[in-house]
């Protein structure tokens, strides 16, 4: 059996220099929407690494429209997080998009965008992921 995963929120932030990733927790017509790799067959939040000079909300909003196809959406930062799992350590910023209208999907590592009621039970990073998307809804929540 593998290792739980150790998450850790961090609600006031941390330095932007640390931070490695970003993810977003998107809604569309009431429903998530969720992406999978065109090499997988798995669903995983929208999200990924922070390009070198790029700002977390810049890569948020870039991971965003690479991902989903998104042209009209609003998007908040929700909190920092830290994920400790296999020995590795990595930082990332989780993100709300609520959106409006999605474009054609822009050639990319993505082959497939889905909107689910709840979380899918295929995932790339379970061990990961869902946690972070409960932590992110709780977080809407108040």
């Amino acid at each position: 059996m593998q290792a739980e995963a150790h998450i850790i929120i961090h609600p006031d932030g941390l330095d932007a220099s640390v931070l490695q990733l970003v993810a977003i927790v998107s809604c569309m017509n009431g429903n998530w929407l969720w992406v999978r790799n065109k090499n997988r067959n798995t669903w995983e939040l929208p999200g990924g690494h922070i390009e070198p000079g790029e700002l977390p909300v810049e890569a948020a909003n870039r991971e965003l429209f690479e991902e989903t196809g998104a042209i009209r959406y609003s998007i908040k930062q929700l909190f920092d997080y830290t994920v400790r799992l296999d020995g590795a350590v990595s930082y990332g910023r989780m993100f709300y998009a609520e959106i409006t209208e999605l474009g054609a999907l822009p050639q990319s590592e993505i082959g497939e965008v889905k909107a689910f009621n709840s979380i899918p039970e295929n995932l790339t990073y379970k061990r990961v992921q869902p946690r972070l998307f409960k932590m992110a809804i709780e977080y809407l929540k108040g």
